[in-house]
């Protein structure tokens, strides 16, 4: 399945995507695509429905994050070989965590807002991992039995933000839009192997990021695992699990986002996103 949210900000309904392309109103059988409704049982409810006997939502639209009241926005950071040495650093012998304010998500073509005094907005395409079932402790034996999907994410970061003003890298990664989620969460059924997606970033219609996640250092298995350690992962917890090379931070010299540029990224199977950057303004 593909699940959905859609409509205006704060007012989304949950719909899914249907084999033809149309969105199916799912309003009228769940009141959000959230972890309430992202464990097996919740699934196989929806998996149940016949989507042609579901409402057709008419026009185009805006599509909104695609799991709504996510609890924990988890991201790892340097977790592709060929983008750490883009940037210089070493590939960790652990993963780096660091967190990401809820309030950062947004719709996936919502505008990307350049934060006050920002000059080094920069953009990273990653695959998200959507939590179904709570896991604590859990082995990577049976990690992937929590996973209730995936989903497409632009991890925008403010670099200076983030590598120059101290402390951890939270600061450059919570401003508000810097999440960009969907635009669906496709099941997991849907997805056999997480860890050979093509996945591409275009800024001004040139391609900047064309990897894989085959590039990952600590697949999605191991990722689980690891961070159910350390914290209980709650159903609708999401998991960004790192970008591959061709940020803006590794050209030569660095590009950042500057107001009016367009960004569009994909992961196979998992939809595109379109945005334009914008500069803050009061």
């Amino acid at each position: 399945m593909k699940l959905l949210r859609y409509g205006p900000v704060g007012q989304e309904k949950p719909g899914l995507l249907d084999a033809t392309g149309a969105i199916r109103d799912l309003s009228g059988i769940v009141p959000d695509i959230n972890g309430a409704v992202l464990n097996p049982a919740g699934q196989a409810k929806l998996k149940a429905l016949d989507p042609a006997k579901l409402p057709v939502v008419a026009g185009n639209p805006r599509l909104g994050p695609c799991v709504a009241g996510v609890g924990k926005f988890i991201c790892i950071g340097l977790n592709y070989s060929d983008h750490a040495a883009e940037t210089g650093a070493a590939v960790p012998p652990e993963p780096i965590i660091f967190m990401k304010a809820t309030s950062a998500i947004t719709g996936p073509n919502d505008d990307v807002i350049i934060p006050k005094n920002s000059q080094k907005t920069d953009w990273e395409v990653e695959l998200g991992v959507v939590i179904g079932t709570e896991a604590r402790y859990v082995s990577e034996a049976d990690a992937m039995a929590h996973v209730a999907g995936y989903c497409l994410i632009n991890d925008v970061s403010e670099r200076a933000f983030q590598t120059e003003r101290h402390g951890q890298w939270t600061k450059g990664k919570s401003a508000d839009s810097f999440g960009p989620i969907g635009p669906w969460l496709v099941t997991a059924d849907e997805v056999p192997d997480p860890q050979n997606l093509p996945m591409f970033c275009d800024v001004n219609g040139k391609r900047f990021q064309n990897g894989s996640t085959k590039t990952m250092v600590y697949g999605v298995r191991y990722l689980v695992s690891y961070l159910s350690q350390f914290m209980s992962l709650q159903p609708g917890d999401i998991i960004s699990t790192g970008t591959p090379p061709g940020v803006g931070m590794g050209q030569k010299p660095p590009i950042y986002l500057k107001d009016g540029d367009t960004i569009h990224l994909g992961i196979a199977g998992l939809g595109e996103q379109r945005q334009t950057a914008r500069n803050y303004r009061a």
